[in-house]
């Protein structure tokens, strides 16, 4: 951006701070007042955030810090441009032009035609009308204070007070002037809470009242607790759910009564939970179920094939169909009513769960009949499409670098009548990336790239399991898939091949944990052409303790691993906020397990290198939220691998290192650049001493840890404030490297903290994000040789400030573009 445009930025806002008059009070009229912000004062035992849900007036959205409100700016610049009169001027000529023209044409079609282009054009006029022009409606009119609206928001505090249990209290309001700007508080007078005495459910059926009285324990409402109308309806919600799961079909919680009474004595309350019978039948019936009917192509009818449905039986399930195309014992699996079961509204949606997760289906309908003195459940199918492409074509920017990309996929349903799905995907393109080793930290440059891979997915686990085993296995979702595959990477350094295939098993329980487990994982790792100078610094490398080597090392890298995922709340779901929401990756891996069995000259013979380790991570996150508009988050992520056996040297393949470091990891450092512990970077520092980081630094051991203050500004703009902390570390002591090593004493403090801020657009299906991250403690400068040869090691200088002042720190600090929330 050039300075000229630069100013004319500066120049053009500037101006509209002076035209809005900051806050646009200059917009009032007499007697107007600003709503500049409203107060809640004293809600102790209250949710705040419930509280604000009452406001009938909110005040205009400002910039943090600074008193202006550009959507009032925004508001009042459309304002100027908008004349009522002249649009309904114009809407009435264009209702005369059309009609006109409907009235000339003699075809139908044209007719239609020129009266849906009528509509359109109208509908457009008529929202200016109602909601303003364009730039109207992106800003937002004043917000001038209502005292009857303010008046109402109080009364309805003070009903919600008492919902809560909170009978005596109260809600008073009032207001401070500033100039033409109000601030409206209200307070809250809780008194002493009513708290719950006893609990009685009647009802006239024993079943019900076996069922309630066997689930007391899972109850909302508790003796001792504060009177609270939520919890009443969570409690009826939960007895609704019970009995529908217990066979009570056409239960529903209207015939659940509460009766309340607060006169038993001080501050006490009886409810009484009555469940009444259903006036026309007089109890309330338990439905067995008759038959079940599965319908596997309800989107074709019978009159246009002209002939009826065949019909199958398996396990007492009736299927029927035009063409046969599914295994009935497959599907078998995954449904979860039965004849002469009692009804379950939770076995049902069950079923309908599990047969969606095929993949198979586009939509699945579970429907009950009771006609004839029966009760029939019927499920209804509709295929989807057996073969499905798709194309993506993109622009990567990595490393300062634009890229483009292709990626195209073809995926073939129900390939052996078995629901299975093949799918075959391949990717090329071209992106930046970082040379590996000895460049400095700005430095990168384009890469090409391509892969392809052929999997083929069952829905089921391919194992020698009882037949029964397989069919209560149907909840988990279980899947089979064998997968095989191809990379390919053209850098200027190397030429590196990656051939791979996997067998793994994948299960979930609901929607909160899943698993994987992959017993087979084989990688055929070969790299060519590599460069005089590349090699040069590999075994300059590998003197430091840098075993990147042998990961340029014709390999055979297999490994068992095994996965654990636990999601809380809709942890990454940004879309619905209101509550704490929990992640939980457990991570385990073998490599080299067979070589325990078998003799590795099978494949060294053969000049391949191989690996024997363990390496275990555990990634673990949550976030909070705070207010409306801002939320806390956080982040531990610890790993150990550990090389072992008669591999030589004592290394892992490159792939499984630690690395810390880039806009997911310790943002202050470029990707891949920080640690081994608090050894010095092995490039020399730049013209004004700065350290240059520009070695990748792996490691065995890996501790992270980050925060994050994340706060919505205005519209889809968010903004973000963060801490991030932690480091890689050797696992073997090396003596080129002697603080590269973990060590119980002294890793502490070789703890990397950078911190910074960031700027989020929120545009709902996608995030793009910016960070700007800058070191407050480099463990890296803890024993620092001095640039000049000879010299002896600098002091100890790892804060900022030290050894280069704040804005040198800042002025190196690195900035980060990232898609989605780092964590």
């Amino acid at each position: 951006m050039s300075h000229r445009a630069l100013k004319s930025i500066i120049y053009t806002l500037s101006l509209g701070f002076l035209l809005s008059g900051c806050l646009g009070t200059q917009h009032l009229d007499e007697g107007e007042y600003l709503l500049y912000n409203q107060k809640i004062n004293n809600a102790e035992n209250l949710d705040e955030e419930e509280l604000y849900d009452f406001y009938r007036q909110e005040p205009n959205r400002k910039f943090p810090i600074i008193p202006f409100t550009p959507f009032v700016w925004i508001y009042h610049i459309g304002l100027d441009f908008y004349d009522k009169e002249e649009l309904q001027q114009e809407k009435q000529e264009t209702i005369e032009k059309y009609n006109n023209k409907i009235a000339e044409a003699e075809k139908e079609k044209k007719k239609q035609r020129l009266e849906s282009k009528k509509e359109s054009k109208v509908d457009k006029i008529d929202r200016k009308l109602e909601e303003g022009n364009l730039l109207m409606r992106w800003g937002e009119s004043l917000s001038i204070y209502d005292s009857a609206q303010a008046e109402v928001t109080r009364q309805q505090m003070e009903n919600y007070l008492h919902t809560k249990g909170f009978f005596n209290g109260s809600v008073d309001h009032e207001t401070t002037l500033d100039g033409k700007k109000i601030t409206s508080i209200y307070t809250i007078n809780e008194q002493l809470p009513y708290l719950i005495d006893t609990i009685i459910y009647q009802t006239q059926d024993s079943v019900i009242e076996r069922l309630i009285s066997e689930t007391y324990e899972e109850q909302i409402i508790q003796q001792g607790q504060i009177y609270d109308q939520d919890k009443l309806a969570q409690e009826r919600e939960r007895i609704e759910g019970l009995l529908r799961n217990h066979g009570f079909y056409d239960f529903s919680r209207q015939y659940i009564e509460y009766r309340v009474d607060s006169t038993i004595q001080n501050r006490k309350v009886r409810i009484n939970t009555v469940i009444r019978d259903p006036a026309k039948r007089g109890y309330h019936k338990r439905f067995t179920i008759d038959s079940v009917i599965f319908v596997t192509d309800s989107d074709i009818s019978d009159d246009r094939l002209q002939g009826q449905r065949q019909s199958s039986k398996y396990n007492n399930i009736i299927y029927r169909y035009h063409d046969y195309q599914y295994y009935t014992k497959i599907l078998d699996r995954r449904i979860f009513i039965y004849p002469d079961s009692t009804y379950s509204l939770e076995e049902s949606l069950q079923t309908q769960r599990q047969l969606s997760n095929l993949d198979i289906f586009k939509f699945i309908n579970v429907n009950y009949d009771t006609t004839g003195n029966k009760f029939i459940a019927r499920i209804y199918a509709s295929p989807l499409k057996k073969y499905q492409t798709s194309n993506e074509v993109g622009l990567n920017v990595s490393q300062g670098l634009p890229g483009p990309f292709i990626n195209s996929s073809l995926k073939v349903r129900n390939v052996f009548g078995g629901l299975e799905i093949l799918e075959l995907n391949g990717r090329a393109g071209i992106e930046g990336v970082p040379p590996p080793v000895g460049a400095g930290e700005q430095s990168a440059y384009r890469s090409t790239e391509a892969g392809g891979s052929l999997s083929l997915t069952f829905p089921q686990f391919i194992f020698p399991l009882p037949e029964d085993w397989k069919s209560r296995l149907g909840a988990l979702n279980p899947r089979t898939r064998l997968q095989t595959g191809y990379n390919y990477a053209n850098r200027r350094e190397y030429v590196r091949n990656n051939f791979n295939t996997s067998l793994s098993y994948t299960w979930q329980k609901r929607q909160r944990v899943s698993f994987v487990f992959t017993p087979i994982d084989i990688n055929l790792i070969n790299s060519r052409n590599i460069s005089d100078e590349f090699q040069a610094e590999l075994d300059r490398q590998d003197s430091l303790g840098i075993p990147l080597s042998r990961s340029f090392s014709p390999s055979f890298v297999s490994s068992i691993n095994f996965s654990a995922i636990f999601n809380f709340n809709g942890y990454g779901n940004y879309t619905n906020r209101k509550s704490n929401a929990t992640y939980l990756k457990l991570y385990a891996e073998s490599g080299g397990t067979i070589f325990n069995f078998i003799n590795p000259s099978i494949v060294t013979d053969r000049g391949l290198e191989y690996f024997k380790y363990f390496k275990i991570n555990t990634d673990f996150r949550q976030y909070i939220p705070i207010s409306r508009a801002s939320e806390f988050a956080y982040r531990f992520n610890v790993g150990v691998a550990i090389p072992y056996g008669d591999t030589t040297g004592n290394v892992l393949p490159y792939e499984k290192y630690f690395f810390a470091g880039g806009s997911n990891s310790i943002r202050a450092w470029r990707p891949r650049r920080l640690g081994p512990g608090g050894s010095a970077p092995q490039t020399p520092p730049d013209e004004d001493g700065y350290f240059v980081y520009g070695n990748e630094q792996p490691g065995e051991i890996l501790l992270e840890a980050s925060i994050e203050l994340r706060r919505k500004l205005f519209g889809f703009v968010s903004g973000g404030f963060f801490i991030d902390a932690g480091n890689v570390w050797r696992f073997y002591e090396n003596a080129s490297r002697p603080d590269a090593n973990f060590e119980l004493s002294s890793f502490y403090k070789q703890i990397a903290i950078g911190s910074g801020l960031g700027l989020r657009l929120d545009f709902s299906f996608l995030i793009v994000r910016f960070d700007y991250g800058v070191k407050i403690y480099d463990p890296a400068r803890l024993n620092t040789p001095s640039s000049e040869p000879g010299q002896p090691t600098l002091p100890s200088q790892p804060w900022i400030g030290q050894r280069f002042s704040v804005w040198q720190e800042i002025a190196h600090g690195v900035f980060n573009i990232g898609i989605g929330y780092p964590f």
